[in-house]
């Protein structure tokens, strides 16, 4: 018979094992009303927003601020640990835009979507291509709703600029970007 050296817990279980981080990203930052998309796996701001900055892609500064919309989360500590030191976390009680703002240690600014966990692959898919499609302008309610609302349209055909299919005919899209 084996035994064990040290306690047995009855609740114990393994770590549940993560998806990759579903992440897209502009590749012209600072230009349109979204930077990108985030589809977290749960609701749990701790543990979401640690994955999301300890796999940010490398190209960015390391990001030291978070503000959320609270809607989208439950409650969050103030500072988060991650890999590379720690990351100040705030919220607006007003603010139900759907976007993480991210700030990076070179005072960059990125505009997330979150996308909620409960999508679909479908529309979850819809959603990170609509926010990281160059030329966006709509907030990200609207979008969210958008991908909700039309469930039958392929999303290269709605979100893609070309031949202006989403922005109509003519110059770029125009971008209502505000500060924050």
């Amino acid at each position: 018979m084996a035994t064990s050296n040290g306690p047995i817990l009855a609740n114990e279980s393994p770590p549940a094992r993560r998806a990759p981080l579903r992440l897209r990203m502009n590749n012209h930052v600072g230009r349109d009303h979204l930077d990108g998309g985030w589809w977290p796996q749960s609701r749990e701001l701790d543990v979401e927003l640690a994955d999301l900055v300890d796999h940010f892609p490398s190209r960015f500064s390391r990001i030291v601020r978070a503000r959320y919309s609270r809607p989208d989360w439950e409650p969050a500590r103030r500072r988060l640990r991650v890999a590379g030191g720690s990351v100040k976390v705030e919220s607006r009680a007003s603010d139900d835009t759907h976007v993480i703002r991210l700030k990076t240690h070179d005072r960059t600014v990125l505009h997330l979507l979150v996308v909620p966990p409960e999508f679909t692959a479908y529309q979850g898919d819809e959603a990170l291509l609509a926010a990281a499609t160059i030329g966006n302008a709509h907030p990200a309610g609207d979008l969210l709703n958008t991908v909700t609302e039309h469930p039958d349209v392929d999303p290269i055909d709605l979100w893609s600029d070309e031949d202006g299919s989403w922005w109509g005919p003519g110059g770029p899209a125009p971008s209502f970007r505000g500060g924050g």
